[in-house]
């Protein structure tokens, strides 16, 4: 048996250190736990187990509360008497506990990119071609004017026909979402080693020139790379009198200078565990300071260059393309691209493993390059057609041909570089030297004997260590709507009624259904239209829709085909606020501009006169009501232009009581754990107990002079949100402030939240979406897209896994998502608290 504990510290109840104590509204806490619960209003606090507002003796304490002598028995007759209870309170997150819905992205997930995320006025690109392989230029403008290069990552389109817009930040965790597990884990890489390794160019970030634009890994630019610098040095530093430097004119000591930097960059990649798998001159930078540093960038569009070619199958082509580009491609890597597509029974080439061996090949040809040129015949270890199979006979013959040539270029005293460079060039990796061999042969040249004291690099890599190979890699392939042929990671991809699902294996089903969604805009638009004036109201209950308008009714449609059912005509005046009661008999309730109370019963048949109506005293110096809620207790507050609230019992309709406060128009009410909440034209949010209607608290009053008039209010247990004229958003938790956030230009008129997910609309006819995270502490507002429209939003309701949306132009939109199959069948689709959008039919 399961012996009763205390909701807050989750301890067993006894009679000594967690004394059951009950509260007015039935629930039983232990003492020691409502002593430390805050106490926000006086002689109240909020029951730990059902949120309500219930009265305190804040004098006394708890000790002046009832015992719960049935609970304290139960204990005592079940727990062990030799125990000794330790008393261990659990602090807990109320914002996390409330909000259990799904959030737009994964919290850990977005924590861990997010750092990464440039701004979107971070990077003014240098023009509006993007290259199709190579990267493109770019200035970063964030505190420092530095040039960039923009290598492409990924982009995933949303679809031609979607109206939903993504957010900056929401695009580019949705690309970093599309991508493969393994293209992330490589990209974490190179973003980590591009922090430590100063031998290799750093990176700045990810960003994205807009919505549905490709992602960009941003890069800095130094001021020139080798072959900027050398690419017209046709016989290399010490290949002749035509272009070349002679020995004696320094021409070795400066390749020995510049050999030693790119040894020294090729070796920080191989320290991060990575492998570059396809070298250049192109791919080496001077830094501010003279040193060299290793682009990965220029890494990466190499291997998209070599992709596109591999991926015809043509060796020649292959070849060529390198031998015109000064690429450098180690035999096995080159194999292992023109052969890692072909089927099974083309697997018979011969191969030897990809690894750090693989990077000391490209070394060394870029060292020959820049030490002799083009002395080497065009076709010298490159693939030919006599490659496949076992060439390790004529591959031998030309590595001695290389070394003839450097022993005629250097003479003797040299021999030591030529030799190493002609076995860096070894058909078999294994027997390759290390790139620390390489930088100490260069070394000991530049380095008299007498400063042996000095030492070399003591750097120690495993030859058996393969490391990630970026050319093979999943960033090398080119960006889905630029390749000619389906990614590997492509082909992978499931469908889901024809669309592609960028899901990863293991991640939630919700997550499945919204990423497919969100990519697709699969929709159609249902568009209500039947009121005569702007839309004022939108409530769900008994199966229908109802909405009210500035034409003096109330529309009812049906929630399965929102088609048009009936029409509650009766208002002399403009209604003005609309709720729904879920009683013993349903009601529907509105009032209008002239202070009148309707009562509309929604059993069928629908009746066209209200079960009841009444109106408030009317004043003509004021408006009559603007916004209406219900309670529990079967009572009606309505909150007037005459600054007051006014109680009223549904009974009888008498009115209970007034509250006053206000010093503008009640624009705004709502209930939740027996508080009421009001907002008005005088920028404050007031809260009121609904057990004697007394006053609890007034949010905002210290920043009047920043805000405006409040328009819209929503609350979600702890959470409360309070949209204003000028466009901000105010929120607090457990009524202290977090935030405030500008989310719209002008006036925010609509407002609507579920868990984490806050809908907000307005003067600028946008409906934007985003997301409210964060801790105890602090709280976030993520924005995560929008939605244009063509008319001002006046009403948003979000209802049972539905959007509806009411605009001045008198029109509604809604939508409808089966969130089992997704079978979506209106325009605007929310699927576990994701949106989007279709715009197949806009004719608003």
């Amino acid at each position: 048996m399961e012996l009763p504990e205390c909701p807050v510290c989750l301890q067993s109840f006894d009679d000594r250190d967690a004394i059951p104590r009950v509260l007015s509204c039935g629930h039983s806490v232990c003492e020691a736990c409502l002593a430390e619960l805050p106490q926000r209003y006086p002689n109240t606090i909020r029951c730990p187990a059902c949120t309500q507002l219930v009265k305190y003796p804040s004098q006394q304490g708890p000790s002046s509360l009832p015992k719960n002598i049935d609970l304290l028995r139960i204990s005592l007759q079940h727990s062990p008497s030799s125990s000794s209870h330790s008393h261990k309170h659990n602090q807990r997150s109320t914002f996390n506990s409330c909000n259990d819905h799904s959030s737009f992205w994964s919290p850990e997930f977005y924590d861990v990119w997010k750092n990464w995320i440039l701004p979107l006025d971070a990077v003014l690109t240098d023009d509006h071609c993007l290259g199709r392989f190579s990267s493109s230029k770019g200035r970063v403008c964030f505190g420092v004017n530095r040039c960039v290069s923009l290598a492409p990552i990924v982009c995933f389109s949303p679809g031609d026909d979607s109206k939903f817009r993504f957010s900056y930040v929401a695009w580019v965790i949705k690309c970093l979402e599309g991508m493969s597990e393994a293209a992330r884990e490589e990209l974490a890489w190179i973003l980590e080693a591009s922090v430590r390794q100063r031998r290799v160019c750093g990176v700045f970030g990810l960003w994205s020139e807009g919505v549905e634009g490709p992602l960009y890994m941003v890069c800095e630019r130094q001021s020139g790379n080798l072959l900027d610098k050398f690419g017209e040095l046709g016989n290399g530093f010490v290949g002749g009198n035509e272009g070349g430097l002679e020995l004696d004119s320094g021409g070795i000591f400066y390749f020995l200078m510049i050999g030693r930097g790119i040894c020294e960059a090729v070796l920080s990649l191989h320290l991060e565990g990575l492998v570059a798998g396809c070298l250049g001159l192109s791919c080496f930078s001077f830094d501010e300071l003279g040193g060299i540093c290793v682009d990965l960038n220029e890494v990466l569009g190499m291997g998209r260059r070599l992709h596109a070619v591999s991926g015809k199958h043509e060796k020649e082509a292959m070849s060529k393309d390198c031998l015109e580009n000064e690429i450098f491609v180690s035999p096995e890597v080159l194999y292992e691209l023109l052969y890692m597509r072909r089927s099974a029974r083309d697997s018979g080439h011969l191969r030897y493993p990809i690894g750090y061996g693989s990077d000391v090949w490209s070394l060394a040809r870029v060292l020959l390059w820049l030490l002799i040129g083009n002395v080497l015949p065009r076709n010298t270890l490159e693939m030919n057609e006599e490659s496949d199979g076992d060439s390790t006979a004529s591959y031998v013959c030309c590595v001695e041909k290389v070394g003839s040539v450097l022993e005629d270029k250097l003479g003797s005293e040299y021999l030591s570089l030529g030799k190493i460079l002609c076995k860096c060039l070894d058909v078999n990796p294994v027997n390759r030297p290390d790139v620390v061999d390489v930088r100490n042969c260069i070394q000991d040249m530049l380095v008299k004997p007498q400063f042996e004291f000095l030492g070399n690099l003591e750097v120690t890599i495993s030859k058996d260590s393969t490391g990630r190979c970026l050319v093979l890699g999943e960033l090398s392939l080119l960006p889905k709507e630029w390749s000619d042929e389906p990614s590997e990671h492509e082909l992978r991809e499931k469908q889901i009624d024809g669309h592609p699902n960028f899901v990863q294996d293991g991640q939630d089903k919700s997550d499945e259904y919204s990423a497919a969604g969100l990519s697709g805009g699969l929709t159609e638009l249902k568009d209500l239209r039947s009121h005569l004036d702007c839309v004022s109201g939108l409530a769900v209950g008994g199966g229908y829709l109802f909405s009210s308008s500035f034409d003096k009714t109330v529309r009812v449609w049906s929630l399965q085909d929102l088609s048009h059912l009936h029409t509650f005509r009766g208002h002399e005046n403009k209604v003005m606020a609309l709720v729904y009661l879920d009683e013993e008999e349903p009601l529907c309730i509105s009032g209008d501009s002239g202070g009148g109370i309707f009562i509309w019963g929604i059993a069928a048949p629908l009746r066209q006169d209200p079960l009841r109506k009444w109106n408030e005293n009317k004043d003509w110096r004021f408006s009559g009501i603007h916004s209406l809620a219900v309670s529990k207790n079967h009572s009606i507050y309505t909150g007037s232009g005459d600054r007051t609230i006014k109680a009223w019992s549904l009974k009888d309709e008498t009115l209970i009581c007034t509250m006053t406060g206000h010093r503008s128009v009640v624009s705004t009410l709502a209930v939740c754990d027996e508080v009421l909440y009001s907002g008005s034209w005088d920028g404050t949010v007031r809260l009121w107990s609904l057990n004697d209607h007394c006053p609890l608290t007034v949010l905002g009053e210290d920043t009047l002079a920043d805000m405006r008039s409040i328009m819209a209010i929503t609350v979600d247990r702890h959470l409360l949100v309070a949209a204003h004229e000028n466009g901000c958003i105010k929120v607090w938790r457990n009524d202290v402030f977090m935030n405030s956030k500008t989310l719209h230009n002008g006036s925010i008129f609509a407002m609507s939240m579920q868990g984490k997910c806050l809908y907000t609309g307005g003067w600028d006819k946008n409906v934007n979406i985003q997301e409210l995270s964060g801790d105890e502490f602090e709280l976030d507002v993520k924005p995560y897209g929008s939605i244009p429209n063509s008319s001002v939003v006046t009403a948003i309701l979000y209802s049972q896994g539905k959007l509806y949306i009411g605009y001045a132009d008198k029109s509604i939109k809604a939508d409808m998502i089966n969130r089992e199959i997704l079978s979506f069948s209106l325009s605007i689709i929310w699927q576990h608290d994701f949106l989007l959008c279709s715009e197949r039919k806009v004719n608003v």
